[in-house]
């Protein structure tokens, strides 16, 4: 269903030695709006091998996904993924859908041929992870490339982190501290979206913001958590269900609320496999507190530190020069030679949230050109799994405290 392709978009991408790359995608949600304003901007911002071109959307209501793929650019409406891996047109299928539909999806786009673009995180559970991870490896050997969407490797800053970290300006690592703060789930009227249920989502804070927390912290410090002591909580267990549902939720004695099967937080200490400790939050529950992502590293040479609502700065501070004048400083993320800014504004001119989606389509697209398998790769999503399951094992054998004596 739906309007024909872009032929003129197509054509001349091809003419200019530039052969189309059609993307597909799956959602069209908050994420599906972000990843499609990424794959809008990206060819008409940076000089790509391939030229994108939005091919169809799907959703299961055909009115409301119809109506996205207008709003949003699509040229096609599916309301039914199998045929959207199906098509000819489509070479890059994008996940955007909740956690418990990921490796279906994914699998089976895949086994079509398709290069595969996965939402965070990668999996609700290890073991879809790890069908995942190994689809993704069998089609590598096919030429195919599959790629986690953790979308804030790609700020110029966080990007730049990670190259210093590299290059040795830290020293060896000795603490890293993480916290994710939200505060959309205070209001204890707030319905039972398909965020809070167990087995749409998998977890809760610790899988919606925790993969995120985790991902960035393995990425900066170049090396994976090891171990995890961890702590969760469920401050509201029960909400209100959403008017005219049809998931067949039910609460106790037949009233409207139905039981919220999530953490609301998590707090864990973890430890990296160089000996550096790490501490981790992630929250919904931070009255106040919007989207506030915040992390420090702190090396025997040098500290790093990075927030998300100052996205266009690195705080850094050199260990090595003398105390007289030394301290933390500002370095503004903005000049041509930094990441990703060569395609944009003059310095001084800071870039936004929605950026990071369209540099996630840029090295997809040379990724795919290039033959080259993309980072964050479905392994590294494994392996962030792997750190999210630990934490809820370590979390259920810390459920019963051991009271301190007065």
């Amino acid at each position: 269903m739906g309007q024909p392709q872009q032929p003129d978009e197509a054509q001349a991408g091809a003419a200019a030695g530039r052969p189309p790359l059609g993307v597909g995608m799956v959602g069209y949600a908050f994420m599906g709006a972000a990843h499609s304003q990424g794959w809008r901007t990206v060819g008409r911002v940076f000089d790509l091998p391939r030229r994108p071109v939005l091919a169809a959307v799907c959703g299961r209501d055909a009115g409301a996904v119809r109506a996205a793929a207008d709003r949003l650019g699509w040229a096609a409406a599916e309301t039914d993924w199998r045929a959207l891996i199906s098509r000819e047109d489509v070479d890059v299928v994008d996940i955007c859908t909740p956690g418990d539909s990921h490796a279906e999806i994914a699998v089976a786009a895949l086994a079509a041929g398709k290069h595969v673009l996965c939402e965070k995180p990668l999996a609700n559970t290890v073991e879809e992870a790890e069908a995942m991870a190994e689809a993704a490896r069998a089609a590598a050997e096919r030429g195919q490339v599959a790629m986690v969407g953790f979308n804030y490797r790609r700020v110029p800053a966080t990007s730049l982190a990670r190259k210093m970290v590299a290059e040795g300006r830290l020293g060896t690592l000795r603490h890293v501290r993480v916290t994710y703060l939200q505060d959309w789930l205070v209001d204890r009227e707030f319905p039972l979206t398909w965020r809070l249920r167990k087995e749409t989502a998998g977890s809760g804070a610790l899988g919606d913001l925790g993969a995120h927390i985790v991902d960035l912290a393995q990425y900066l410090a170049g090396e994976p958590v090891v171990g995890v002591s961890a702590l969760t909580e469920t401050f509201v267990r029960e909400r209100p269900l959403l008017s005219g549902s049809s998931s067949g939720l039910s609460a106790a004695g037949g009233s409207d609320r139905g039981a919220v099967t999530v953490d609301d937080a998590a707090l864990f200490t973890g430890r990296f496999a160089s000996g550096a400790l790490a501490s981790f939050e992630a929250t919904r529950f931070a009255t106040g507190r919007k989207n506030s992502l915040r992390i420090e590293l702190n090396g025997e040479k040098g500290s790093l530190a990075f927030d998300l609502e100052r996205l266009n700065e690195l705080s850094y501070h050199d260990g090595t020069e003398p105390g007289t004048h030394a301290g933390f400083r500002r370095i503004l993320v903005t000049e041509p030679d930094h990441p990703y800014l060569e395609a944009w504004w003059p310095p001084g001119h800071g870039l936004g949230y929605e950026h990071t989606f369209t540099h996630q389509a840029r090295d997809l697209v040379h990724a795919i050109a290039d033959g080259a398998q993309p980072l964050p790769s479905f392994a590294d999503g494994l392996q962030v799994q792997r750190v999210l399951a630990a934490v809820e094992e370590s979390a259920e054998k810390n459920s019963v405290y051991t009271p301190i004596a007065s």
